[in-house]
């Protein structure tokens, strides 16, 4: 079983920075990718940033340099640093990662539980 532990939430003032963490525990598992995404209330969960497996990385739309995926120096780590913060930004933000476990093909997608973050004008 793999969990997703998110942390670095929290408030911050417009134009401040944040960086967020996601730690995967568990083992017998490869990583096709892991990610942030994040959702306001009456809209779809988007994407924010991803890395793949071999370590590519994508972005969503409108992140405008402002965001930046990376990995961590602990394993199976992702760090997601976020600059220039805006109150539209405010969200509930969710790592995501797809995993396929050793010995089988198919893969499954495990969400943590959400991290709130609350910019302030």
């Amino acid at each position: 079983q793999v969990q997703l532990l998110e942390s670095g939430g929290g408030l911050v003032q417009a134009g401040g920075s944040l960086k967020l963490s996601c730690e995967a525990a568990g083992s017998g598992f490869t990583f096709e990718s892991m990610g942030w995404y994040r959702e306001v209330p009456g809209n779809q969960r988007e994407l924010l940033a991803e890395i793949s497996g071999s370590g590519s990385t994508k972005y969503g739309d409108f992140i405008q340099g402002r965001f930046f995926i990376g990995r961590g120096s602990a394993k199976n780590t992702i760090n997601h640093e976020m600059n220039n913060l805006r109150p539209e930004d405010t969200a509930t933000y969710y790592c995501h990662a797809q995993v396929r476990r050793w010995g089988r093909t198919n893969l499954r997608d495990v969400w943590g539980q959400g991290t709130q973050v609350a910019v302030s004008s």
